[in-house]
């Protein structure tokens, strides 16, 4: 029989009201809570336990590289899968370090709930349920880290929370899930594509801010974040990675490595098209590395993954391309 490990965290999917001097929903669920019947009634065996009961605004590589060492021990043990159950918040970024950081074909799925179980129709159970039949899917295996959420099965690298209330809130566009669950199967529209050699996983990173270009930026944050100490800087620029004249030459001064990404949503950052001074051109030519397809967030995961490897910014320049664009 199947056997998948079950990684609670908390997050909404495990809140309930009470114990908080708001009167609001905290974490107070365990993993066998959240489990309820489901384990009982599903054509697998589930093994639970509850490693963390935080916010995921709270989240933090020690609880993550914590999680990912019991989900190696419970493969080791004989589990086929891995579900992590956390907060919504943060899980996109969840699921990219998981999926820079999974050394096995087994599948890690991630999943939610955006209503807490106190609230009319919560969702936390059919998308536990969706999770656990994704990670019991022989065929979700090498896909890395996947996503489960309203019966969407999304591949990490391209998975965004896309707003802040609605239960179909996880997107991946433009690429589109990779599959859904329907009639407890899992139904994949793409094949999986090869996969990448894990990145070393860590417990604690170095300061890497995320700052974000717009009207009337002359580079004044940024330059203060670069005295401050970081490591390395990610700057979610305008379009496809166009930044103001003063943000322009504070990465020009920058003596850290710089990534650029695009702000918006969805799209590359391109790296021939324009040529002003602020232009992703520019920018190549003074250094900083392009994000591609990578948003904001998921490229501050990758450079503080890779700057905690000890990578030089031509290694850092060559693991944006490989896994920033899509040729």
């Amino acid at each position: 029989m199947t056997r998948i490990a079950v990684a609670a965290l908390g997050g909404t999917i495990s809140m309930a009201p009470g114990g908080s001097i708001d009167n609001g929903v905290v974490p107070r669920l365990s993993a066998e809570d959240l489990l309820g019947e489901l384990g009982a009634r599903l054509p697998m065996e589930v093994v639970a336990a509850t490693l963390a009961g935080i916010s995921s605004s709270s989240m933090d590589y020690e609880t993550l590289s914590r999680t990912r060492q019991w989900g190696l021990e419970q493969l080791e043990a004989g589990a086929d899968g891995l579900v992590v159950v956390q907060g919504t918040d943060t899980l996109e970024e969840t699921a990219y370090f998981f999926d820079l950081t999974w050394p096995s074909e087994a599948p890690v799925v991630l999943t939610g709930a955006m209503r807490n179980p106190s609230l009319p129709s919560p969702d936390g159970q059919a998308n536990l349920l969706t999770a656990l039949t994704a990670a019991a899917d022989p065929r979700s295996r090498g896909r890395g880290a996947l996503v489960a959420f309203n019966d969407d099965v999304h591949a990490a690298r391209w998975v965004r929370k896309t707003h802040s209330t609605h239960v179909e809130t996880f997107s991946s566009r433009p690429a589109g899930p990779l599959g859904m669950v329907a009639e407890g199967a899992v139904h994949y529209f793409h094949p999986s594509s090869p996969r990448l050699p894990a990145l070393p996983p860590v417990s604690t990173a170095d300061l890497v801010p995320l700052v974000e270009s717009g009207l009337n930026d002359a580079g004044e944050l940024l330059r203060l974040v670069l005295d401050g100490g970081a490591r390395g800087v990610v700057v979610a620029a305008n379009g496809v990675g166009h930044v103001s004249a003063g943000t322009a030459d504070a990465i020009a001064a920058a003596e850290v490595p710089v990534v650029v990404a695009s702000r918006t949503g969805a799209g590359p950052t391109l790296r021939s098209t324009y040529g002003f001074h602020g232009s992703e051109s520019s920018l190549i030519r003074m250094g900083a590395t392009m994000a591609g397809w990578l948003c904001p967030r998921k490229s501050r995961i990758l450079l503080q993954l890779l700057l905690a490897a000890g990578r030089g910014r031509e290694e850092i320049e060559r693991e944006f391309r490989l896994r920033g664009d899509l040729d």
